[in-house]
């Protein structure tokens, strides 16, 4: 036999196994950006369809505040959030003991999409 030391074989990783991992890696974070930008594009859409449900509500107290109303629609622009917004109303009474039926329905000022509809029942104040 020859007195030649044995070359020890060094250990790692080959070529192709760094190559596999960065692919798998690659793949996976390309899946979590879009998972992650569909979450913000959802969170984004819940946050409109709340704030069209806060303006509703406050339209229907305000109503409710007002000591007559007067039957028919009505539109208007509202700024909130640094947004405009439309808020549609048909008011429209049920019998003559003074009660309405309100139907709201509030979108993004430039869109015709409503965000959030609400029918409310008012009942006139007897003095």
């Amino acid at each position: 036999m020859s007195d030649r030391p044995l070359i020890k074989r060094m250990r790692g990783f080959t070529l192709l196994e760094v190559m596999v991992a960065l692919t798998v890696f690659a793949v996976l974070a390309a899946a979590i950006l879009s998972a992650s930008r569909y979450v913000v594009q959802q969170s984004g859409a819940a946050e409109q369809r709340l704030f069209a449900a806060w303006l509703a509500d406050n339209h229907l107290n305000e109503l409710r505040l007002q000591r007559t109303w007067v039957a028919g629609q009505q539109q208007q622009i509202v700024h909130m959030d640094r947004r405009e917004w439309r808020l549609r109303q048909h008011l429209r009474e049920v019998d003559v003991s003074g009660l309405f039926t309100v139907e709201l329905e509030v979108s993004l000022a430039d869109s015709n999409q409503p965000l959030y509809r609400t029918t409310a029942r008012l009942q006139g104040r007897h003095e």
